[in-house]
């Protein structure tokens, strides 16, 4: 009786679960967490956290809240016609902000924000960029292709924030040529001095869910081949 009276308040209490959770079986078939890394509201720190979680194969970054990341120069190799900001995504990456930006500087010489290789552009590449409520913004990639962000082979995915005021020769906010996912998004103010003012898609596909595509010059989106633009 008295065994019963025990286990009825380990019951009351959640004591048992966490018995359970505690035991060597339970700790064998944890996975290990992944241990997101805070980056600082500076160029320096997020240049630094972007090169470390490459050099380590892929990780996660938290970037600070209400921040502004100004780009004052390129740190990225120039891939498709120019450099980039940021260096450039050779692994899978998340970046998480809460109402962030990452914007090229007033008067900070000409580049995209971010390249995000895969196979296809370096063969050892496996860039994929996970990004939630994160803008880009003021990036310019002059004769070269995707303005904000350029997509060469891997893949991108981003949950709110957007694309905005950004300038390439095709794809002014976004040039994508594998697999690029929007959702509650938006790609605004953008232009493209040959096609593809907010979003060009050479290849792959371009989901959006939820996103707004406007007030881009010439153009929202455009497709190669020429076909149903992607929004």
């Amino acid at each position: 009786m008295r065994a019963i009276t025990m286990l009825h308040a380990l019951f009351g209490t959640g004591a048992v679960g966490a018995l359970m959770l505690t035991t060597p079986a339970a700790h064998a078939q944890a996975a290990p967490a992944v241990q997101a890394v805070i980056v600082p509201c500076s160029e320096t720190a997020l240049v630094s956290a972007v090169n470390a979680a490459n050099a380590a194969g892929g990780g996660g970054l938290t970037l600070a809240p209400f921040c502004t990341y100004s780009l004052t120069s390129a740190h990225g190799s120039g891939g498709a016609g120019g450099p980039a900001g940021l260096p450039n995504i050779t692994t899978p990456i998340t970046m998480t902000g809460l109402a962030t930006e990452i914007t090229r500087a007033s008067g900070a010489p000409a580049f995209r924000i971010i390249e995000v290789d895969g196979p296809s552009q370096l063969p050892a590449a496996h860039g994929r960029l996970a990004l939630t409520t994160v803008t880009i913004s003021n990036g310019d990639a002059g004769l070269g292709v995707g303005g904000g962000i350029a997509n060469l082979g891997g893949s991108v995915v981003m949950t709110g924030g957007g694309v905005r005021n950004s300038r390439a020769s095709f794809g002014g906010g976004i040039y994508t040529d594998t697999a690029l996912t929007m959702t509650a998004g938006s790609v605004t103010g953008n232009t493209a001095t040959v096609d593809g003012g907010g979003i060009y898609k050479n290849a792959g596909s371009v989901t959006l869910v939820a996103t707004k595509a406007s007030g881009n010059t010439p153009d929202n989106c455009a497709a190669t081949p020429p076909l149903t633009a992607p929004c």
